[in-house]
Formats: C-alpha cells, sequence, structure tokens
C-alpha cells in the first residue's frame, strides 16, 4: 500500500490538477466533506424531518395551493365569480380528488371497463362537464362559477390523477394514506399541467430515507438553484444583447445589441430579412427555448430536491443531443414522460404484436402526435369554456403540423439508432450530430413557436429559408 501511494504521489495525473478541481466543485453535492458540514449545520431539521411528517407537511401545504390555483385561475377567466361559487368549487374539486382518491384504493372493486380504462374514465369527466356547459350556457351565480371552475382547473388534476390510477393498477394503493397522493395533486413547489416528478410510485422510489440521503437531495437541490439563476442570467443576456429586448443587461451595456428579429416579426414580414439572418434567428430561438425551459424548470426541480425527493432534471443537456430521440427525451422530461405513460405505452403493449414496427410506429405517433395535440387542446381554456371551436382550430393548425414532424422525425430517428452499429464516434462526427438534430428543432420549432400568427405566415417564412419566396 506504502509503494502504491509513493507511485501515486510522483505519477503525474493523466488530466490537469485543474479538472480535477473543476469536477470536485461541479458535483459539489456529491462531496463526503460537503454532505458532513450539511448535517452538521442542519442537523437536527435532517432529523426531525422524517418521510411521514415531510409528507404530512406537503400535505397541508397542498390544501393552500388548491384554493389559490383553483380561485386565481376561475377569476382570470369567469365574467363574475361570486365567493360562494368559489368556495363550492373548491369543495367540489377537493370532493372530486377525495372520491378518486377512495375509488384507487378500492381499485379491485372498480367495473371491469373502469379497470381497463380508468384513465378515459377520469377525462370523460371533463368533457362531460364541458358538454354540459356548452349546452346549457348558465347564467352568472355560483352554477356557472362551478362549471367555468372545473373546466379550468380539471387539465391540471387529471394527470396528477392519472398518475394515481397507475399506482393502483400497479396494486400499490393499500399501504398508501390520502397525504401520500395529496402533495403531488396540489403540488406545493408549483409546475404547469405537467406534473414534475410524475406521480407516488416515482416519488417515492426517489425519496430520502434518512438524514444522509436527505442531505445530498438538498445540496443538489442548491446546485439547480445556482444552474437555474446561471440559466436565467444567459437567457437575460440573448434577449438584450441579441434580440434587443428592454432589460437591465442591455443597459448595462450602453443599449449594446445586435438586433436579431424574433420569429414573430420575420413571420409577419419574412421578405423584409435575408436569410442568413433568417436561419440565425432559428437557431437563437432554439436556444432562447430551450434557457427558458431550463430556468423554469430547475426552480421546480430544486424545490423537489429540497423537499427530499431527488428526482431526474427536467432538462438535462439537450443542445449536446446526438440524435432527435436523445434530444426530445432531454429536453421537457416530465412532459415526455407523461406522452409515454399515458399514450406510448397503452398503444404498444396492446396493438400490433406481430408487427414490431408498426408496433413502434403506432405508439410513437398516438404519444408525439394524438398525445401532444390533445395535452394542448385541454389548454385552450378560454375557448373550451365558450365551445369556440373555430378558435380551437386557428390555435392548434401548427401545432398539428409541428406534431406531424416531430413524431415522424421521432421515429426514423428511432430506427436509425436500432440499426447504428454502437462505436465511438469521433470529434467532428458528434458536432455533425449534435448540428443535424440542432436543425431539425429548429425547423420544426416553427410551427410550435407561441405566436400568433397563423400556418400560412409560418410556412412562407420556411420557404423563405431555401430562396422559396
Amino acid at each position: 500500500m506504502r509503494r502504491f501511494r509513493r507511485l501515486a504521489a510522483t505519477r503525474p495525473l493523466p488530466y490537469p490538477a485543474s479538472a480535477l478541481h473543476w469536477d470536485k466543485l461541479r458535483h459539489f453535492h456529491k462531496q463526503a466533506g460537503v454532505i458532513a458540514a450539511w448535517q452538521r449545520f442542519f442537523g437536527p431539521i435532517l432529523r426531525w424531518l422524517t418521510p411521514t411528517r415531510r409528507r404530512l407537511l406537503l400535505a397541508l401545504g397542498a390544501l393552500i395551493v388548491a384554493v389559490r390555483y383553483t380561485t386565481r385561475n376561475t377569476t382570470r377567466l369567469s365574467v363574475a365569480p361570486d365567493l360562494v361559487g368559489l368556495t363550492l368549487l373548491v369543495l367540489a374539486l377537493f370532493g372530486f380528488v377525495l372520491l378518486c382518491y377512495l375509488a384507487a384504493k378500492r381499485f379491485a372493486s372498480l367495473p371491469t371497463v373502469l379497470r381497463r380504462h380508468p384513465q378515459i374514465g377520469l377525462h370523460a369527466v371533463l368533457w362531460s362537464l364541458l358538454a354540459l356547459l356548452w349546452f346549457t350556457q348558465p347564467a352568472n351565480g355560483p352554477m356557472r362559477t362551478v362549471l367555468i371552475g372545473s373546466v379550468i382547473v380539471l387539465p391540471f388534476l387529471l394527470w396528477r390523477l392519472g398518475y394515481m390510477m397507475f399506482t393502483a393498477q400497479r396494486g400499490k394503493m393499500a399501504a398508501t394514506h390520502l397525504r401520500d397522493h395529496l402533495f403531488y395533486i396540489y403540488p406545493v413547489w408549483g409546475g404547469s399541467d405537467t406534473p414534475y416528478g410524475k406521480g407516488h410510485d416515482y416519488l417515492s422510489a426517489n425519496e430520502a430515507r434518512d438524514d444522509t440521503s436527505l442531505a445530498k437531495s438538498q445540496l443538489a437541490g442548491l446546485k439547480c438553484f445556482f444552474l437555474a439563476g446561471l440559466w436565467t442570467i444567459a437567457k437575460g443576456l440573448l434577449a438584450g444583447l441579441v434580440f434587443a429586448e428592454p432589460n437591465i443587461f442591455r443597459q448595462t451595456f450602453g443599449g449594446l445589441s445586435s438586433g436579431v428579429p424574433r420569429l414573430g416579426a420575420m413571420f409577419a414580414a419574412p421578405s423584409a430579412y435575408p436569410i442568413w439572418l433568417c436561419w440565425l434567428a432559428l437557431y437563437l430561438e432554439l436556444l432562447w427555448a430551450v434557457l427558458a425551459l431550463a430556468a423554469s424548470g430547475h426552480i421546480i426541480i430544486a424545490w423537489l430536491r429540497m423537499f427530499g425527493f431527488h428526482v431526474f432534471r427536467n432538462t438535462y443537456k439537450p443542445l449536446l443531443a446526438e440524435t432527435i430521440v436523445e434530444f426530445w427525451n432531454r429536453y421537457y422530461y416530465y412532459f415526455k414522460e407523461l406522452l409515454v405513460n399515458f399514450f406510448f405505452y397503452p398503444t404498444f403493449t396492446r396493438h400490433f404484436k406481430t408487427s414490431p414496427r408498426l408496433r413502434i410506429f403506432a405508439a410513437v405517433f398516438m404519444a408525439a402526435f394524438v398525445g401532444n395535440i390533445y395535452y394542448h387542446w385541454l389548454r385552450l381554456d378560454g375557448a373550451l369554456v365558450t365551445g369556440d371551436f373555430s378558435a380551437m382550430g386557428a390555435a392548434l393548425q401548427s401545432r398539428v403540423f409541428y406534431c406531424l414532424l416531430l413524431a415522424l422525425g421521432i421515429y426514423v430517428s428511432m430506427q436509425r439508432e436500432q440499426r447504428r452499429v454502437r462505436t465511438t464516434r469521433a470529434i467532428p462526427q458528434r458536432a455533425l450530430a449534435i448540428f443535424g438534430v440542432w436543425s431539425f428543432f429548429s425547423i420544426i420549432h416553427i410551427w410550435a413557436e407561441k405566436d400568433p400568427a397563423p400556418f400560412l405566415a409560418r410556412a412562407h417564412f420556411f420557404l423563405g429559408l431555401f430562396g422559396l419566396r
């Protein structure tokens, strides 16, 4: 052992010592000394915050989130929301969550059709309420507030309740309590309709069970907070110094900016810009989208990890992906997981078992095309409330084409990955592959950009990229 240590001390490192220090700094949350220091300073809190107490506190917080989220979103669209209606709405939605929990606890005794298709049963409730709202058109009052609020809030709840039904289908509900599900149905850590951290099974599998695990999870959460700040600064620099948007970064540099236009401006007048500038703006918009999603997603994951759930990041180095399917998996992980769990697996496990290629093709299209469109359809709460199908069609027109291109790209990428010989790529090959992935997602982002521009304006811009104006 002594001889080994002497040799180790005299032999040069295979990489610079600075790289070793940087690696330690980058993974500070894994260093034994840092973990020990964290436990030393916050030991009493770590020992007190057991999984049971943690979930109870989060469940109590969920009650506050339920009231705030329901009230805020209902008030946003309801013409004259009243206190009685809002109170009834909160109670009705909480009663619906409780009813779903009791049904999941007694899953084996449910009717066969609900046991086989619990997700369809959940979403049938939403569409029944929509039909009632469209055909009855209730006047202002508690009934209208309850109907409108239910239609607005249910898309947020249904995917989370759907994960609870997966737990019931796996037979894992017996040992759980309401608090074990309420805390992720109304998450204190926030988020969109997409459930960050998914449901009970995934959160439980990644939950800290002792002081040391909780310390590691919280230190990893601090790292996510730091990265969120870093991506927010990068996004601000991109907005101010590149897109010429007024912000503190542009003011700091004396109004300096390259003045690259946003895609919305180019959709309105594509012929006013040279082709090279259109391509540059396209790649920069992809960079903006990644930074924006990473900045917000890292904050949510940071809070999850601070609460003791050491879950995977929502956005993890997508710009280094060498295949389309790898980018899709890294860019918006929990949305991808939603589509895979609710649409891909049910199709893959039930249909076209005798034809492997058709089986994959159908599953991919159900997830990336059908599921993607359906998810965004439910987010059109304003048009859904009024039953304005023309507005829904106009809003989804570009999304449909985007989903079609995305599904085709993922399927082709998956087929190529299956045929590819696993060898280490040289740096030029990797760079070319990454550039190809950037190009694909930059181009299809034309139809995913959140801008009121119609489909034809986007198509005209696309043709202009190749001089076909």
